[in-house]
């Protein structure tokens, strides 16, 4: 994510960051990537983008908003790159390194302390949906990338007027909206699909859902386990509905 936005949103990408970390100690270091990665895209979505990103052994690359790195620590071991993760929340930070061992830092992706164009390729999923400041984000991710880097995202778009209860703090874009920022920011957009994100392996869904069972029996009477709930079943009703598209986008610095 980009920038604390709500309570509900410092719950689910910050608590329970945290005790996703610890179930994941308990439960065994295979459950990590899958854990990980819940909300981030499924097994499929990431190896589509890695592929069309052409992200290479030795490649440097950036996580924008990487959560406690499971997308990052799938791309380390599936790529033999060494990703670096900015993310806003603490939590998430000490996860990423506890459980992957990633070069990671607290930052917010609007504001990215690092230099121009070190990046070969970036991603960033799930993000653009947690900021009104969306032209910000690309923007840094467009001084962060050398001339003709390539850009993953995952996009939750809207495709129209969503009936609420909305989940707090997020603002999802349009489909010409995820456009015109793209080109304004100075990217070239050269591959599009709409995610799938349930076909990840029968094993890496129990895995995942081995962990989400850790955290509601360690923390299920906690108020921030209920907003984190919330949150996510809001997402997940509009998914369902079809008012929301996940889309992957593959994009090139000009």
């Amino acid at each position: 994510m980009t920038e604390l936005a709500s309570e509900a949103m410092e719950s689910e990408f910050g608590t329970v960051a945290g005790w996703t970390e610890q179930a994941v100690r308990a439960l065994g270091p295979e459950h990590a990537v899958p854990a990980g990665c819940r909300g981030s895209g499924s097994e499929a979505a990431l190896r589509w983008l890695a592929d069309g990103m052409g992200v290479r052994p030795g490649a440097r690359v950036l996580d924008a908003g990487a959560g406690v790195g499971g997308p990052a620590g799938w791309l380390a071991a599936e790529r033999g790159v060494r990703p670096v993760c900015a993310e806003p929340m603490a939590e998430a930070v000490h996860a990423s390194r506890a459980l992957f061992g990633l070069p990671s830092l607290v930052a917010v992706s609007q504001a990215l302390p690092l230099a121009d164009a070190v990046f070969d390729a970036a991603w960033s999923l799930g993000v653009l949906c947690t900021t009104e400041d969306k032209a910000a984000v690309l923007g840094e991710l467009h001084r962060v990338l050398v001339p003709g880097g390539r850009l993953g995202l995952l996009v939750f778009v809207a495709e129209g007027d969503l009936t609420p209860p909305l989940p707090d703090g997020n603002s999802f874009p349009t489909s010409g909206e995820l456009d015109a920022l793209l080109a304004d920011a100075g990217f070239r957009v050269i591959g599009s699909a709409r995610a799938d994100l349930s076909d990840s392996p029968a094993e890496w869904q129990q895995r995942a859902d081995a962990v989400d069972a850790e955290v509601r029996r360690r923390h299920g009477h906690e108020p921030a386990w209920a907003q984190a709930q919330e949150q996510s079943g809001r997402v997940g009703r509009l998914l369902d509905s079809g008012e929301l598209v996940p889309r992957l986008l593959v994009a090139v610095a000009g």
